[in-house]
Formats: C-alpha cells, structure tokens, sequence
C-alpha cells in the first residue's frame, strides 16, 4: 500500500528510472538502496539510467492484485548500463515477446490506490514497450 508521500519518495526510480552507482566499486544498482549490494559502502550517487534495454525474462500475470487490471505480461529487463529492472510490458500480448527483444520505457498509469490512506490516488510509473527504434535499441 502506498501513501501519497511515499509515491513522491519514489518518483524518481518510477518515473526517471533513477538508481544508484557506487562510488567505492562502480556497482550499479535500481531501485535505490541505502548500501551497495556489491561492497555494502555507503558512498552511492543518483544514476539516471538510459530508457532502453532488452528482455531477459518475462510470465503473464493473469489474477492481477488489487488496483491492477490483467491479465498482463512482466519482465526482467537489462538495461544498456547493467542494471536489472522487474516492470510491466505495455502494448504487448505474451504471444510476442521473446527473449532478447529490445524494449523502451514508457510512462504508463500502474494503478489506481484503493486503501483509505490513498484513496483514488493514481500511480504513474515507468512500464516497458517494444523498442520502436530501427537500431533494435542500441545506443547511438
């Protein structure tokens, strides 16, 4: 359940795909965390990560939870930097993915709140969409 100002807290990593990389080891990492998974330091800066990535692994999602409508496809992505990143494929059935396909993000509603905190308090986030560049989303 997500308060109102936990959303804001975490507008950055939805919206931006802000993380981290670690200042002692280069490790980079998303979502942020307060220690490096890699050496445990302390020493992290923002990372704004580059929007595109490829499918590593993906399910549907056919009982979706609260506030999510489904059925619908999930992934892992690599991002171009290393990182991994669980999201949301939008515009896509599961018949069409396949493993290795590039993808771009996009920002897409999540869902929409249904607890008393955040009543009718709608969730925007970064989802994953098949790239529409002709490079296959490789950096340019």
């Amino acid at each position: 359940m997500s308060s109102p100002a936990e959303v804001r807290r975490l507008s950055g990593y939805r919206l931006r795909l802000e993380g981290q990389q670690c200042s002692t080891c280069g490790e980079v990492q998303l979502p942020p965390r307060p220690l490096c998974r890699r050496c445990r330091s302390t020493t992290l800066e923002v990372r704004r990560f580059v929007p595109r990535g490829k499918v590593i692994s993906f399910a549907e999602v056919s009982q979706a939870p609260s506030g999510f409508s489904g059925p619908y496809v999930i992934a892992l992505v690599a991002l171009e930097e290393g990182a991994i990143v669980g999201a949301q494929l939008s515009d896509v059935t599961v018949e069409e993915v396949e493993i290795g396909m590039p993808v771009e993000v996009t920002i897409r509603r999540l869902r929409q709140c249904s607890t008393e905190e955040a009543e009718g308090l709608v969730e925007y986030g970064a989802k994953f969409r098949l790239s529409s560049s002709s490079d296959g989303g490789a950096r340019t």
